[in-house]
């Protein structure tokens, strides 16, 4: 049995935090592995220290004066390594780092010192040996992991030195230059190298006790989720149910290894165990998310169902202004293109010039258009779903613009105006949910 363990910034925001992470890898022989993300925020008024070299590098670029913003990053690092009394000098690679400063420095390389020096500040807490995600994570000059390598090298560290801290967010390409992954890729490193290694079970360590039922903005309290499948994550990730980067889950997938996510400051608490299959066949909603600013192109034409390639045609409009789209709810002779409306804020006049001219066709836009979905992997197996969803809008006097269904019935995404997205929420959320 083995274990990887991720921890996000949250849980190694200052000294008191490390020390929860170190006496919770303590507790179990089987987290050998542990990757790190850079120091987070100590409150909600504090920065997290990943965004503090972003600026740096900013303040740098421009030739604005930073020593504010390198003193701030400097006293984070030094007063854990301090309160903590950890051996590993980390002022001496702080005082190497600031020499390299200058308005030429790599982007990567600078943003990624925020883990690096975590990982090395963690590992010597912990009495792991720190390795290096350069030297581990291996990229192709266009971008793309070079999975095979990366499996050999995780492989030969590990066998190597048994016990390992390892910094998340970013690799290296064949020439040793530096590669971040996108936010929240320290995730994504933990998958990784739980897949690599095969390991039982890939734990993420943040500061909630696992996913939610619904955004706690809006539903105070909701319930906990005990046990996911992938693919309701992915639904529930995709709607903006923002807990795990969205890729961490291809990697573990394929092997099914679970994902444990579970909360630092309550460890005994059993999280939300996500997994391929999941035994309980009684929730019947698993969760609720949405987002708004959403915008609907709306096409009519008589007889347009008669014509070939019509769809094809007006698609082709949108692939040319590199638009991706969410939704196609369709009638006879009309259909609508639901897109993100940020996507089509420099060109959304032209697409609709263009669609007019290409299609002869009737063009209007909708826009405030928020989507709500409903995720539940065994809603296929129940009936009165959708009846229930109309039957609580219609209580409340909520529009719905827009119904769509996956073919596997996992979710049910509808459309209403903005204005009426909180209260979708909580309607849906007090009938299927609570």
């Amino acid at each position: 049995m083995l274990v990887v363990t991720k921890f996000g910034g949250s849980s190694l925001s200052c000294a008191t935090q490390f020390a929860k992470v170190k006496n919770i890898v303590m507790s179990d022989p089987k987290r050998k592995i542990v990757v790190v993300s850079a120091l987070g925020k100590r409150d909600s008024s504090d920065t997290k220290i990943t965004d503090l070299l972003y600026i740096l590098h900013a303040h740098l670029k421009y030739s604005v004066p930073y020593e504010d913003i390198w003193n701030m990053i400097y006293t984070r690092f030094v007063d854990v390594q301090n309160e903590l009394h950890i051996s590993y000098d980390i002022k001496e690679d702080m005082n190497t780092l600031y020499k390299e400063l200058n308005k030429n420095i790599s982007l990567d390389y600078l943003v990624s010192r925020g883990e690096y020096l975590t990982a090395k500040l963690m590992s010597s807490y912990l009495g792991f040996t720190f390795v290096d995600a350069k030297d581990l994570l291996c990229f192709n000059y266009d971008g793309k992991m070079d999975e095979e390598l990366t499996e050999k090298k995780v492989k030969q560290a590990f066998s190597e030195y048994g016990t390992i801290v390892v910094p998340g967010f970013y690799g290296a390409y064949p020439n040793g230059s530096l590669r971040l992954l996108s936010r929240g890729g320290s995730d994504v490193t933990g998958s990784i190298l739980s897949k690599c290694l095969n390991v039982s079970l890939y734990e993420n360590w943040t500061d909630v006790s696992g996913i939610l039922a619904a955004d706690p903005r809006i539903i105070p309290s909701p319930k906990a989720i005990k046990e996911i499948t992938y693919a309701e994550l992915r639904e529930l990730s995709y709607m903006g149910a923002s807990v795990l980067h969205e890729e961490t889950v291809f990697p573990v997938q394929q092997l099914n290894i679970p994902i444990n996510l579970k909360n630092t400051n309550d460890p005994q608490h059993p999280g939300t165990l996500i997994k391929n299959d999941c035994a309980d066949e009684d929730t019947i909603v698993t969760g609720i998310a949405g987002k708004k600013d959403f915008l609907s192109f709306n096409i009519s034409k008589d007889h347009m169902s008669n014509e070939v390639g019509f769809l094809r045609r007006a698609l082709s409009i949108f692939e040319k202004y590199n638009v991706s789209i969410e939704h196609i709810p369709s009638g006879i002779d009309s259909f609508s293109v639901v897109v993100n409306a940020a996507s089509v804020e420099k060109c959304q006049y032209e697409l609709v010039t263009d669609l007019k001219k290409e299609l002869d066709a009737e063009v209007s836009i909708e826009s405030d258009i928020a989507l709500v979905a409903i995720v539940g992997r065994n809603m296929a197996k129940r009936s009165g779903i959708c009846g229930t969803i109309f039957q609580t809008l219609g209580q409340q006097k909520i529009n719905v613009k827009l119904l769509a269904q996956g073919p596997e019935e996992l979710n049910i995404i509808i459309g209403v105006a903005s204005k009426d997205y909180e209260q979708t929420v909580r309607s849906l959320y007090q009938n299927l949910v609570a």
